[in-house]
């Protein structure tokens, strides 16, 4: 293998999007031999050697540089597989020597010793031909309209999604599996994300800190058991979504900091090498073996793992040039401005490859400013993604709903303002984990007044998430009002469930949750205009807001949405002598008392009393509907 090898040739280019399958360990079967090839990349190295449990920690196996951009590389030849054997890569630069372990690893130790394990032969049997091919309908469901099919996301933390009680130990991917795939989908939810599942030494991290980027953590099982997982999901007709972090590695000695001894992976520049505050290290997004790196990466997990999506963290960081740093600490671009010009051509480049390849994937942005055009297609000037976090939307919103219901009234925009710009980019309505941790209180604790109130304040704040314009998405245990705070160390308090009023909200998020996926309204026009239409925008006084959602076919539901600390009377135009009740808070009582519908003139007027803290879904008869458009 040397310079003229087309794999190494393309990954010094940046379009080696299968890196993994030279770097890394990668085997190859000649009769009865077992033919292991060790590759890396660290052009600063003056030696690397393979080092590991085949021959003794203490014996390093030499390896040659092979291309002139600093690709080494061995071969071990066994009469028997070596699979799961540790190894590392002893690097020697300037009277230094340091063992990492290796980049592409497939399987890790991780935690403090970071030792990668040789994982190159897979007997997994996929069973989910069924899912691969019906997923293609949340894209094309109708050809007009993009995305018009629900999405609703359950995002998991999986090492405190459950713990084995007897010891807080971790259930396995094949325990969680066997757990949540029922409960998800007796929940009514369309995809489980999961925060960061690559391989990452410190806990606290949550996973964003990650080591070991082709690596499932082995917390939780090896790559077979990661696989039996998403195949689990899968049957049962639920997609997979994992975080990613292509913005930046922690400094864990054994991972991607300098890797070859001075920076590598990482920007030279001191003005983009590191965050302040996450004290990690910012990939080199305009370096090409860089490129590969992580494009191939994500790559890996769509092909090898049958993921579905990848929720892409971090954005922001990546995209601006003065993230994270004061004045005077960064360095303008060619143009004088604070954008990263090499991170926005290689998130196009990223999503240009996932899409010609694997067309029906959910890239998701995690990116919190007012950068224009992210779920843009490229030849528009976008960044080519599909879907973005409205985080805007939830900051406004849990602001709102923390305020004394008196005062409400000066914080209406919270209500209205999302629709001024709800259809700018394809969004996603995030009740996340970054939101009920930290001193930012649980979502249900997030709603101000007594106990009793902060259950019916939540249910008509699930009630507006699930009507509003916008995939949706709920992170774990705000399904039942989980009170705590998040902790990634322990499990949920699934305990909660023995109360009535947690038990109750379970049923009713369920319940919700059936609802959207039987209701065509509530998604198939979630990026159009033609699917919204205001009612009342304006009650600040009344803190309430009415709308109608309407789908492909032009049939409507109205929503009202009341936050007022009491009973209150709305009038509206409607287009029939009757409304039908679908849906509501479980507060509102008899229908037949609350509604009076009178004529006024040429339009039809319907007086509502809504109850304190409550919503209500309502639909219009159709028949009448089409009689008085006839007569108009």
């Amino acid at each position: 293998m040397g310079n003229g090898n087309l794999a190494s040739y393309y990954f010094h280019q940046g379009t080696n999007f299968c890196a993994y399958e030279y770097l890394g360990c990668n085997l190859r079967r000649e009769e009865n031999k077992y033919i292991y090839s060790f590759r890396t990349w660290a052009p600063g190295a003056e030696r690397v050697a393979l080092v590991s449990e085949i021959y003794g920690w203490n014996s390093p196996y030499p390896m040659q540089r092979v291309t002139d951009g600093g690709i080494w590389e061995c071969e071990i030849v066994s009469e028997k597989p070596l699979e799961k054997k540790a190894y590392k890569f002893r690097i020697t630069r300037g009277g230094r020597i340091f063992d990492k372990g290796d980049p592409y690893a497939r399987f890790s130790r991780g935690l403090d010793d970071g030792a990668s394990l040789i994982y190159t032969n897979t007997d997994f049997a996929w069973e989910d031909e069924a899912w691969l091919k019906s997923k293609k309908k949340i894209f094309n469901s109708n050809k007009k309209n993009y995305l018009s099919a629900p999405i609703n996301i359950y995002e998991t933390h999986l090492g405190s999604f459950m713990r084995h009680e007897e010891d807080n130990s971790y259930y396995s991917y094949r325990e969680i599996a066997d757990v949540m795939v029922p409960y998800l989908k007796f929940m009514g939810y369309t995809h489980v994300e999961f925060l960061p599942l690559a391989e990452f030494p410190y806990d606290g991290s949550w996973g964003y800190q990650v080591c070991g980027f082709y690596a499932p953590t082995s917390r939780f099982g090896d790559p077979d058991d990661f696989r039996y997982m998403i195949n689990s999901f899968h049957k049962a007709g639920i997609g997979v979504i994992i975080d990613w972090v292509p913005a930046h590695f922690p400094k864990d000695a054994w991972g991607l900091y300098e890797f070859d001894g001075a920076p590598l992976y990482e920007y030279q520049g001191k003005d983009r090498m590191e965050s302040r505050s996450w004290g990690t290290r910012f990939f080199d997004l305009g370096r090409e073996e860089v490129q590969s790196f992580l494009i191939s990466n994500a790559m890996y997990f769509l092909r090898e793992f049958h993921v579905d999506g990848l929720r892409v963290d971090a954005v922001a960081s990546m995209l601006y040039l003065d993230y994270d740093r004061e004045p005077g600490e960064w360095i303008p671009n060619a143009y004088g401005t604070n954008l990263n010009l090499e991170a926005e051509a290689f998130l196009k480049k990223l999503n240009l490859t996932v899409f010609s390849e694997i067309p029906y994937t959910l890239m998701i942005a995690e990116e919190s400013t007012a950068y224009g055009k992210i779920t843009h297609p490229v030849f528009e000037g976008g960044l080519g993604f599909n879907l973005k976090w409205n985080m805007g939307w939830a900051n406004d919103f849990y602001d709102y709903v923390m305020t004394d219901p008196l005062y409400r009234k000066y914080k209406h925009t919270a209500l209205n303002f999302p629709l001024m710009y709800a259809y700018t980019e394809n969004y996603v309505l995030p009740i996340s984990h970054d939101e009920v941790v930290h001193g930012k209180l649980s979502f249900v604790d997030k709603m101000h007044g007594s106990y009793e109130d902060k259950f019916w304040q939540m249910r008509t704040s699930m009630l507006l998430m699930m009507t509003y314009p916008g995939k949706k998405m709920l992170f774990m245990g705000t399904e039942y009002a989980q009170f705590r705070e998040w902790d990634y160390e322990n499990s949920l308090e699934w305990f909660m469930l023995d109360y009535k009023n947690h038990r109750e909200m379970r049923q009713y998020v369920a319940s919700l949750n059936r609802f959207y996926l039987e209701r065509s309204e509530l998604w198939e026009l979630d990026f159009s205009p033609s699917g919204f239409e205001w009612i009342l925008a304006d009650e600040s006084e009344k803190n309430l807001v009415a709308f109608r959602r309407k789908n492909i076919k032009g049939d409507s539901i109205i929503v009202i949405l009341s936050f007022s600390g009491g009973e209150q009377s709305v009038t509206i135009p409607v287009k029939s002598k009757s409304l039908n009740r679908l849906f509501d808070t479980g507060n509102i009582g008899d229908i037949n008392e609350l509604i009076e519908i009178k004529n006024s003139g040429k339009e039809r007027l319907a007086t509502i009393k809504i109850p304190r803290f409550s919503g209500i879904i309502l639909s219009e008869k159709r028949k009448q509907i089409k009689k008085a458009l006839k007569e108009n």
